[in-house]
Order: C-alpha cells, then structure tokens, then sequence
C-alpha cells in the first residue's frame, strides 16, 4: 500500500519539555490527536489495554489518536511531547491505514530536532501535565490562531520537523490489514472517503454489489458490529476533532457529518463518547 506523501497533511499542536518526579500518573487518557515522546531521563511505565510499555531514555515512542492509555511515574522522569494530528482535507487518515510501533529507537539528531522545536514555538508547551487541563476548546482554538498566523516558510519548516520524526515511526510500520475481503474493503474505504456526508447502507450495498441484508450479515461476520455502528464510531471520532480544533457549533458539527438531526447526533455522541458534545468542549 501506498500513500501519496502530499496527502499527510500532520499539524503540530504541542511541542514542549516535561519534568516529573513521581506525579505523571494520568489515567483514562484518550485524545483526538496523535501523542509523540523522546525520553531523555529516567523511566516510566505505559498501560494500553493489553500491554504496557516501559519507556526509557533515547527512545521515541507514539500513542495514536483514540487510543485509551494510562501512565505511571514513580521516580524522575523526564521526556520531550509532540501532539500531532492529520488536517481533515483529505479523508483517508495515514494513521488508521497503517500499524505503527509503540517504540522505535531515536536516532542522531532526534533530540536536538525536538529541542528546536521547542527553541522555536515556545507558545506551543502545554500550561500543565494534567490532559484534563489542555484537552479543551479554548486551547485548541488559539493552538489554530496560531498556526494559520504563521508565515509560510515557517509552516513548512514546522512540517518538515514534524514529518521527519513521524517517519521514525513510518519506517517500521506495516499496512493494516481490516479484511482480506475485497467488498468489505471497499465499504470502509467508502465510509471513510464520505464522512461528511448521510452515508446509509443501501449505498453501501451498492458498493459491495450485495444485497443489503446479505451486507449487514457479512460485515458483522467480518468485523463483530454493524455497518451503521461502524459509520457511527467513524463520525464520532471525527466529531471530536471537530469540536477541538473548529471553531463550530454543535449543530454545525452535526451538519458537517451528515446529521439533519441534532438531538440524535448529541444522544449518539454522548453514547459513544460519555459526555455531550458541549461538555465534551470543556472537559474529556
């Protein structure tokens, strides 16, 4: 598999140096963005939800967006942060197409490149440790004020950093496999290339060229749930970038990915999600 370079489109949100001396212990931690870090000290522990992973010095380490997670520090621990996430021009996401690894070693120059990053957008560090204190409308407001304020060459030198350590990762990644059924797989490459649109399962029959009970038979063979629910949980995870980064309302959010409903659309995220969209603004 192939993905065309001019497709990533990564933004940076946060770049900054942390030092922890026992109190980075977060739990429950999930986020619509890509987390990056560069351990330079000590030693710290990441649980996912069926391993953990030790993370230690003059090794990167990438924990992708929607990926539930929580940290336990007990000593001195200290790491470069890199939030990242992809630009909703293009709807195929590079960070779903592929399995990533969970640590790669660093090579020469990686510190220094997140050193200068941080030299150069010092308004980017985050005000605390805690994700309940940044994960938030009003910070991912100004993180978009900021960006769109920049020059050129400075957007494209900050994508070129970016880019150059998301490869560390990109190296040792292979493409993800959904199912080696190819009508399945041109139903969630056409669920994902239509987002923003009311996608139903008579379309989504077509596509498959089956009938549409035969679909709904063979997908929840394929993958445990229904097409509905997977439309659903991919409109959900997209609606939480929206109301991040966006400077829309509720209803525009839920118009913007097909919703004419805006009751449903609430009730729906607030299922998927436990927290309305406008709590979800204030506080993950």
């Amino acid at each position: 598999m192939q993905f065309p370079i001019e497709s990533l489109n990564l933004r940076m949100l946060n770049v900054g140096l942390a030092h922890h001396d026992g109190d980075w212990n977060w739990q429950g931690v999930s986020s619509p963005f890509t987390r990056i870090y560069y351990v330079t000290q000590g030693e710290a522990w990441l649980h996912l939800e069926e391993r953990r992973v030790r993370l230690r010095p003059n090794h990167l380490y990438m924990i992708p967006a929607h990926t539930p997670h929580s940290y336990e520090c007990k000593g001195v621990f200290v790491h470069y942060y890199l939030h990242v996430y992809e630009g909703l021009k293009n709807e195929t996401n590079v960070i779903e197409m592929y399995e990533f690894p969970t640590e790669v070693e660093a090579e020469d120059g990686d510190m220094e490149l997140m050193a200068s990053m941080c030299r150069r957008h010092p308004e980017a560090k985050l005000p605390e440790s805690d994700p309940k204190s940044y994960d938030n409308t009003t910070q991912f407001t100004d993180y978009m004020r900021r960006y769109h304020e920049m020059p050129l060459w400075q957007k494209m030198e900050l994508r070129g950093m970016t880019l150059t350590l998301f490869s560390r990762f990109m190296h040792h990644a292979k493409p993800r496999l959904w199912t080696r059924n190819e009508r399945m797989t041109r139903v969630l490459d056409h669920v994902n290339k239509h987002l923003y649109e009311d996608i139903n399962a008579e379309a989504l029959a077509d596509v498959a060229c089956v009938t549409k009970p035969y679909l709904a038979r063979l997908f929840k063979r394929e993958f445990g749930f229904s097409p509905l629910q997977y439309i659903n949980l991919k409109k959900m995870e997209r609606a939480q970038l929206l109301l991040l980064t966006e400077d829309l309302s509720v209803k525009e959010v839920a118009y913007k990915l097909g919703f004419s409903d805006i009751s449903y659309f609430i009730r729906l995220f607030k299922r998927m999600t436990g927290a309305t969209p406008q709590a979800y603004r204030r506080h993950i």
